[in-house]
């Protein structure tokens, strides 16, 4: 396992923001975890730890997928894992479905491209989703209509504090909105942080302690097209295709995609910086009365979704800059690095633009907006 000592990793995240990493390990194999368990127990027994207790945040490896869901605000001194595992395959087909297996080094877009282009529809909502496979579960990622918890089947993972591999199901992930079980802390005290990984207990937390290797979705059949969304609606309309096939609704949301979000290539960014935010029947009115044209998308149990581009928007903020971090002018749900390089912007103006941001909007309606990216 080679370990690379102070690595750039301006190409490494996709703001583009200037940092280095004290070290960088490539992780091109689950064995290549096994290892580095060795390292973190070394580092324990240097700090007194017990071999169950975990490190302190600031001691913990960072795993780095894609980049494209992080602000960094300085040098890392953690240990960055940039994950490499490869890997596309079909496991099983039957006449309910498709069981397909992918690397947690492979593009997330890669794969949804091969599924399509293998005639196993069910992910192309999902298009174009910058970010890595194993980074996918983290967020719970989704666009259009659909999430990957609902298309999860199981997850393989790995305990950094034994070295011992595990795997979960869909409902052991505790899928939230943009959340999973790895963005939460395991619990303090006693309970399965101390030993092994218990899968009817992952609930407890596994940020900074498992790391996804292999990622394994289920594509039912028969194939149902997901077309509720306003922008998919339009197309339809546009086009005049009131069945699209497949491949129709993977290249609308690729075309989608495109005309609203700036390519990381050219203008730096993290893609949403916001979640959009749910309120209950009764806010959702209270603002449609002072807002009639605010958009908002009901939910299944009751609430709604309101969309946070549209409120940042309507506090005027499309546009506007603080240093060289600014909020895209065709979409004011993206925060860009309007520099480059060294005159870039910083993760402090990121942030401090975010902040100010939110506190507009909840000055005007009341509403916490929640960043997506993890700032370290």
């Amino acid at each position: 396992m080679l370990v690379e000592k102070n690595v750039p990793l301006q190409s490494y995240n996709t703001f583009g923001i200037v940092a280095k990493a004290r070290a960088l390990v490539r992780i091109r194999q689950a064995q290549d975890l096994l290892s580095l368990a060795g390292i973190i127990q070394e580092q324990k027994q240097q700090a007194g730890l017990a071999p169950g207790k975990r490190l302190a945040p600031d001691l913990e490896p960072l795993v780095l997928g894609g980049g494209s869901n992080i602000v960094l605000t300085g040098d890392v001194p953690r240990l960055v894992l940039k994950m490499e595992i490869p890997g596309l395959r079909l496991m099983e087909e039957n006449e309910a479905g498709w069981l397909v297996e992918a690397g947690a080094g492979e593009r997330w877009h890669d794969l949804v491209r091969w599924t399509i282009e293998q005639d196993m529809p069910g992910l192309e909502n999902m298009a174009l989703i910058p970010g890595t496979v194993g980074a996918a579960p983290v967020q719970n990622i989704g666009a259009y209509g659909v999430e990957l918890q609902d298309r999860l089947h199981s997850l393989d993972a790995v305990d950094l504090w034994t070295g011992r591999p595990f795997s979960l199901t869909a409902a052991q992930c505790a899928f939230g909105y943009r959340d999973s079980v790895f963005k939460h802390r395991p619990a303090g005290g006693p309970g399965p942080q101390e030993g092994d990984i218990d899968p009817a207990t992952a609930g407890l937390g596994l940020s900074g302690r498992a790391v996804i290797t292999r990622v394994r979705l289920w594509l039912p059949k028969p194939w149902q097209p997901v077309l509720d969304y306003l922008d998919l609606q339009r197309r339809m309309e546009q086009t005049g295709i009131q069945r699209p096939s497949p491949r129709q609704v993977f290249d609308w949301v690729v075309d989608i995609r495109r005309h609203k979000l700036p390519d990381p290539a050219v203008l730096g960014n993290a893609g949403s910086f916001f979640k959009n935010p749910t309120v209950t029947p009764e806010q959702c009115q209270d603002i449609i009365a002072r807002e009639p044209r605010i958009v908002h998308y009901p939910m299944a149990d009751g609430s709604f979704k309101l969309a946070a581009g549209w409120l940042i928007d309507a506090c005027g903020w499309k546009g506007k800059m603080v240093g060289h971090a600014g909020v895209y002018e065709k979409q004011a749900l993206v925060l860009v690095n309007l520099g480059q390089g060294e005159q870039g912007a910083t993760g402090g103006e990121v942030m401090t633009l975010a902040k100010a941001i939110q506190t507009s909007v909840y000055e005007r309606y009341g509403i916490r907006l929640e960043p997506e990216p993890v700032v370290v």
